[in-house]
């Protein structure tokens, strides 16, 4: 099949059995990855991206050739780059300095006008805290009015969730045949959550919120620690608009370390090379298993790829030369 553009490769991830892993680590049930790391934009985003421009230009809101502007960590930057790219739109993400350098470098060649925000004192660089999305957020404000732009607003557009919604979810129960019973996701904006437990929890699936340790404002827990390496999420906002209202399990806190090692996990047992937030989803996923839904078949998403972050600490080091 040879499709029109990029746009349209968008969605119909592979699901994945990580029996591997499972195996082990001596798991009952199963855990299905979801590899939307191998979307165009190497991330899960593509698809809010492509719902919310796609939607903004069906209603006019966002006219012909007009800019928009995002607030992004890169990822959801990255899909806005093509979307826009491809539709004819001027686009200007707005990114902490915190997020890791391959996330600008890739808006950039993707044609994106990028401007990078410093951090609030303190701020750690790879760790991007409440108080550094507070400063982004005020100069994607501002952009958006000097540009006269349409701001994709990914935290508050329907169009996000609605892409997992009818997207994400339908695919996972169709691809598993219906077998799913549990799905769990890290939160950035909530839409991938909150649209794909709008489909999945009628059907009965337990859908569970993952947040870092030490910034677990949706669970009402421990919020000394708002710092962490998990970048795109966890930045200790408990209200999140597209999660209100939605039938939720529960919650699970996960530390960057073991993000960190599980995301090695899937590199080194699955041959699946995914960024910190995905070694997030797999540690909740083995907590599950080990758990509460001990036996079950657990699903994520594999949420952006591990080539976003070979300047942080994700990867180890090369201690030796490559021959």
């Amino acid at each position: 099949m040879i499709l029109p553009s990029a746009i349209d490769a968008i969605g119909n991830t592979p699901l994945i059995d990580l029996s591997r892993i499972t195996a082990a680590l001596g798991l009952e049930g199963r855990i299905l990855a979801k590899l939307d790391y191998l979307l165009p934009g190497f991330s899960k985003k593509d698809r809010a991206a492509r719902a919310i421009v796609e939607a903004a230009r069906a209603d006019g809101s966002l006219a012909p050739g007009q800019p928009v502007v995002e607030l992004t960590s890169g990822n959801m930057g990255t899909g806005l780059a093509i979307v826009c790219g491809i539709l004819g739109h001027p686009f200007i993400a707005v990114m902490s300095r915190g997020n890791s350098v391959e996330r600008a470098r890739m808006m950039v060649a993707l044609g994106a006008e990028v401007v990078l925000v410093d951090q609030a004192p303190g701020g750690v660089p790879g760790q991007v805290s409440g108080a550094d999305l507070a400063l982004v957020e005020a100069e994607a404000q501002r952009l958006t009015a000097a540009r006269g732009a349409f701001r994709a607003d990914q935290f508050a557009h329907p169009g996000n969730p609605a892409a997992h919604e009818t997207g994400t979810g339908p695919e996972i129960w169709d691809q598993s045949g219906g077998s799913v019973e549990v799905f769990a996701d890290f939160v950035g904006s909530g839409g991938t959550l909150a649209g794909a437990a709008r489909f999945l929890s009628p059907r009965g699936v337990a859908c569970y919120a993952v947040e870092p340790e030490g910034a677990e404002a949706l669970a009402g827990g421990d919020m000394a620690r708002p710092d962490h390496p998990i970048q795109g999420g966890g930045y200790a906002m408990a209200a999140l608009t597209h999660l209100r209202d939605v039938p939720l399990a529960g919650y699970l806190a996960v530390s960057g370390t073991a993000a960190r090692d599980h995301a090695r996990l899937l590199a080194r047992h699955e041959g699946l090379f995914a960024g910190y937030s995905a070694g997030a989803n797999l540690a909740a996923a083995v907590q599950l298993s080990q758990g509460a839904e001990r036996g079950r078949t657990v699903a994520i998403v594999l949420c952006d790829s591990g080539l976003k972050y070979l300047s942080t600490d994700l990867w180890p080091p090369v201690t030796a030369p490559v021959r």
